[in-house]
């Protein structure tokens, strides 16, 4: 089976579906932040601070292409779709799935989270702009779309399987 790419804005439920579809299809679930953080012995945030965004967007590049192409579930951080070569890649060696979650709901998610370096000024208005911004690219990159606003991870996984046609 080819590997499922979870795609979508940051508190659309990548890493918390990817687990459970995980789990449910016994694969592995892996997150490309995660592998990062990992490899360069750095959080996301000192990245971006240190390095900036555009080093951590290579990082990104080079970890996706690292990662299986089967027989696994691959979660991914929000703007891994602003790269041409990435949508690409996800397209041509997996599922991919574009996990959306209403701006209102993405807001409410994200509320009290201090860990995103992208959200730490007007979170509204932050969210509104890179929601609109992103929203062709995620298109662009999807095989399979899932609104997973108001429903629970249990029928977003049940979603995933059905359009997904697994058995």
């Amino acid at each position: 089976m080819k590997a499922i790419y979870l795609i979508g804005f940051m508190g659309s439920g990548k890493t918390t579906v990817g687990r459970a579809l995980a789990k449910r299809l016994q694969l592995p679930v892996i997150d490309t932040d995660e592998e990062i953080t990992k490899f360069t012995g750095k959080t996301i945030s000192e990245i971006f601070k240190v390095e900036g965004e555009s080093h951590f967007r290579i990082l990104e590049a080079e970890m996706v292409r690292r990662l299986p192409v089967v027989n696994s579930i691959i979660t991914t951080g929000g703007g891994i779709i602003l790269r041409e070569e990435n949508r690409k890649w996800m397209k041509e060696n997996g599922e991919v799935v574009f996990l959306y979650a209403s701006p209102e709901e993405t807001l409410q998610r994200l509320e009290g989270d201090q860990t995103r370096p992208l959200l730490l000024e007007n979170k509204k208005a932050s969210i509104t702009n890179m929601i609109k911004e992103r929203l062709p690219l995620y298109l662009e990159a999807t095989n399979i779309k899932i609104d997973t606003t108001g429903k629970s991870i249990n029928v977003i996984v049940q979603e995933i399987e059905q359009r997904l046609k697994i058995e």
